[in-house]
């Protein structure tokens, strides 16, 4: 009977032939994943260093709060702002900023590279709208702006205008914002709370009343308010730069003589609906605006004044001065007695 000879040892180190086979399929799939990996990552950094386009064309999107990213994904895709809204989703996963994008409406070039375009959306630089207000815009017309701009409901603004509490929460102890939402140029954002835009509007104001503007008015004897509600009707009275400090003053002259202001504009403030034809009826017309049946200011500001009309309540003539009529080409001819005073009206009224 033969003896089993011996097998030869597998020299050492060496795996078995069987384990080798085992080993195969594995390296294969770390290789194939490897590669796409590589494949993967180089057409990435390809797609985030590589703009849509070489043109530069400006392509404003909404994205409002509540939107779902990959709807915003899409939009960047479809608009051409990136040539992939897939690969876009991953980098912004890859990155760990998909959580960050903060919504609004933005301005992007389709010249600009995807990383570009995900840091402008983490930043939330979001595309502003100016707005300007004019010297002397009531509470409705700069609601109305708003609206025209698409920046805000006109209704929303005047009736957060109107909160008393929102108003006091502002520092202004008036029941409206009527005389406080500054006029000047602003630039807003799509979507913000009305809330915030008066809030920056009265800001402005702020800014701009400060500690030097209310010891002035201590010297005058008169509130912020007061300057606020007398600096309205100096808007509202005339256009002419130079005027306004002498308008002022012959209001501070009939205020101190406790002579009625018998300001037409105050008149026509509190007049509902008014159609643009002031009649006598409307001046003999009782209401807490009307400063021909009533003595002192009216009851509140009838327009939002600019700065130089604050300023010229601020610092007014010296006059002595009490009555004033237009004359018919934006200025007005100014007069100390009553009887100088009709004869400049039948001058430049009665005759026209």
């Amino acid at each position: 009977m033969k003896r089993d000879e011996p097998k030869p040892a597998t020299p050492a180190g060496d795996a078995p032939p069987t384990a080798t086979r085992r080993l195969r399929p594995l390296w294969w799939s770390v290789l194939v994943l490897s590669g796409a990996f590589l494949f993967l990552a180089a057409d990435i950094f390809l797609f985030v260093t590589s703009p849509a386009t070489q043109r530069s064309d400006a392509v404003v999107i909404d994205f409002p709060v509540g939107t779902p990213l990959s709807a915003l994904y899409d939009l960047l895709e479809q608009r051409g702002v990136v040539r992939s809204s897939f690969r876009f989703r991953l980098y912004a996963r890859l990155k760990g900023e998909a959580r960050h994008i903060k919504a609004g409406e933005y301005e992007f070039s389709t010249a600009l590279r995807p990383d570009a375009v995900l840091s402008k959306l983490v930043r939330g630089e979001v595309l502003l709208h100016q707005v300007t207000f004019p010297e002397g815009v009531t509470n409705q017309d700069t609601a109305a702006l708003l609206a025209a701009q698409g920046l805000a409901d006109a209704d929303r603004v005047l009736a957060v205008a109107a909160d008393a509490d929102f108003a006091r929460d502002l520092g202004i102890s008036a029941p409206t914002l009527e005389g406080y939402l500054f006029p000047d140029t602003y630039r807003f954002a799509r979507h913000l709370p009305v809330t915030t835009i008066l809030r920056t509007m009265v800001g402005r104001f702020h800014q701009y009343f400060g500690a030097a503007q209310e010891d002035q008015a201590r010297k005058l004897g008169l509130t912020r308010d007061q300057v606020v509600i007398l600096a309205s009707v100096v808007e509202k009275e005339t256009g002419s730069a130079p005027e306004r400090p002498l308008i002022a003053g012959v209001f501070l002259n009939r205020l101190r003589r406790g002579i009625p202001l018998q300001s037409d504009p105050t008149v026509i403030y509190g007049i509902p609906d008014f159609d643009g034809n002031l009649t006598r009826a409307h001046l003999i017309t009782d209401t807490p605006y009307n400063t021909y049946t009533r003595r002192g200011l009216p009851a509140g500001p009838i327009c939002n004044p600019g700065a130089a009309a604050l300023d010229a309540v601020l610092s007014p003539a010296t006059t002595s001065y009490l009555y004033f009529v237009g004359k018919g080409d934006g200025t007005h001819q100014f007069s100390a007695t009553l009887a100088e005073h009709n004869a400049a009206v039948a001058r430049y009224q009665l005759h026209r």
